[in-house]
């Protein structure tokens, strides 16, 4: 899988730490959307039953994968659909490349598809000569700032509105007010025309309905109706897992992802794409292609510890509840896909514990994610396993592997074990502000430089219960 890597994960770090105002836009966005999603759940009523219903239904999907895929691939090509299978991200490129050269394809509009982003596609477009114009109003954003989307949902999640504005204005050559009516009538006017001119339309997909051979999409702006059904060619990109069994199965799933997203009870628009524009129809492509992309989604298949990554259907909720996503935001994962699920899957996907296994540390391991997950994916728990994947593997540093030996030694004895805390006690005086620590060395430092670390208390626990026994 393509990434977006630049400098280490600790430099990236440091560097989001430091910006304010990226980490007051990320901790109140993320705070409204999961206060959204609690409303709207509550107000579906059974929760829990919902998750096990979108948890099996996925869950199915997955174990019988190449069922449903053989299922999919012939229902689409009944209903006009050309069907490519891409094995990784060049191939996926290749396939996109070659449709554009059959049809001399000049400019491509997109409606927002992560998967593009995985495979850089963009970047591909870019070099050959044809425009690439995101048309999801905050995927606009992010292109005209040379940035990657910060959150699955929300990507200028990060952005505010007098920066939108600055760029808006560069764009117009004019100054453009900083308020949300005009930024967006703004961006509506630019992309209107590059919907009429595109060659190409092009979209992800949310869900692929097995027997119908239907595509499905699911947005908040029209721009997603507009890419699938004005160029005169529509190619829709996939990851291979995407797929629901029936439209039965779709309605469970769409009761699911937008309360998860973003506490809506549905997305302004969801449509479901059956083909391309048939003899009598006024609107539609009159190419559809879809491409399947693996690019390493199949390495996970029959994988017990792994195989439910596969499950996520982009929500995105696990950004929301985690401590750590909501400090830093998602550029500083450096990957595609961040957030607890990106931890997970970037570098199973990238087949890369050494330098993208890194990402596994970015957890507090506090299971929020797990949790908040809509169809119940156990990421904790492949944080942890990949975490031991990795020290396995001889990946950690050797201070760390120390500082864990030495830490097993003294929990192996209570007399050491009351040692080393009688210690720390002593040891953390020239850090002491009040109740809790400032600074310090590394790599306590890497938790006291932002957030609170409460001290050691002079009397352990069983100290105080002995006292407590004695009177």
């Amino acid at each position: 899988m393509s990434t977006l890597a630049n400098g280490d994960l600790k430099v990236r770090i440091k560097h989001a730490l430091k910006n304010t105002q990226l980490r007051n836009a990320v901790k109140s966005a993320t705070t409204i959307l999961r206060t959204r999603k609690q409303t709207s759940s509550e107000e579906l009523g059974n929760w829990q039953e919902w998750r096990n219903r979108g948890q099996a239904i996925r869950s199915h999907v997955v174990e019988n994968l190449d069922y449903y895929l053989s299922e999919l691939i012939n229902s689409l090509q009944k209903n006009g659909v050309k069907v490519h299978f891409a094995s990784d991200g060049s191939e996926a490129v290749k396939t996109v490349l070659d449709i554009a050269e059959k049809r001399q394809a000049k400019a491509v509009v997109k409606s927002k598809s992560m998967i593009s982003e995985e495979i850089h596609l963009n970047n591909a477009l870019i070099e050959h000569g044809i425009e690439a114009i995101e048309s999801d109003l905050a995927e606009y954003i992010i292109q005209l700032a040379g940035e990657t989307p910060s959150h699955i949902i929300v990507p200028a999640i990060h952005k505010t509105r007098q920066q939108v504005s600055d760029l808006f204005s560069e764009v117009a050559g004019k100054k453009i007010p900083s308020d949300t009516p005009t930024l967006t009538a703004f961006a509506r006017g630019v992309m209107r025309e590059k919907f009429q001119t595109a060659d190409i339309g092009l979209s992800g997909c949310n869900f692929a309905v097995a027997e119908s051979g239907s595509i499905v999409l699911v947005t908040n702006e029209g721009n997603g109706r507009m890419v699938t059904s004005l160029p005169p060619v529509h190619i829709v990109l996939m990851g291979m897992e995407r797929i629901v069994p029936t439209l039965a199965d779709l309605e469970s799933v769409l009761s699911l992802l937008p309360r998860s997203a973003t506490g809506q009870k549905l997305t302004s628009y969801v449509s479901v794409i059956s083909g391309p524009r048939r003899t009598g129809e006024l609107d539609g492509p009159e190419e559809l292609h879809v491409v399947i992309v693996d690019n390493g989604r199949s390495s996970m298949l029959g994988d017990p510890d792994f195989q439910a990554a596969l499950h996520c259907i982009r929500c995105g909720s696990c950004f929301n509840v985690c401590p750590v996503y909501r400090q830093i935001g998602g550029h500083a994962y450096g990957s595609v896909y961040s957030g607890p699920i990106g931890a997970v899957l970037t570098p199973i996907l990238n087949k890369d514990l050494k330098y993208w296994g890194e990402l596994v540390y970015a957890s507090s391991l506090c299971a929020a994610c797990s949790e908040g997950c809509p169809v119940k994916i156990p990421i904790h728990d492949m944080l942890v396993k990949l975490r031991k994947l990795r020290n396995q593997a001889g990946f950690t540093p050797a201070l760390e592997r120390l500082g864990f030996s030495s830490w097993r030694r003294f929990f192996k004895s209570s007399g050491a074990y009351s040692f080393a805390f009688k210690s720390g006690y002593y040891a953390q005086k020239p850090f002491m502000k009040g109740n809790h620590l400032e600074g310090g060395p590394s790599p306590l430092s890497g938790w006291t430089n932002s957030r609170y670390f409460p001290a050691v208390t002079k009397k352990t626990f069983r100290e105080r219960w002995d006292e407590l026994n004695k009177e």
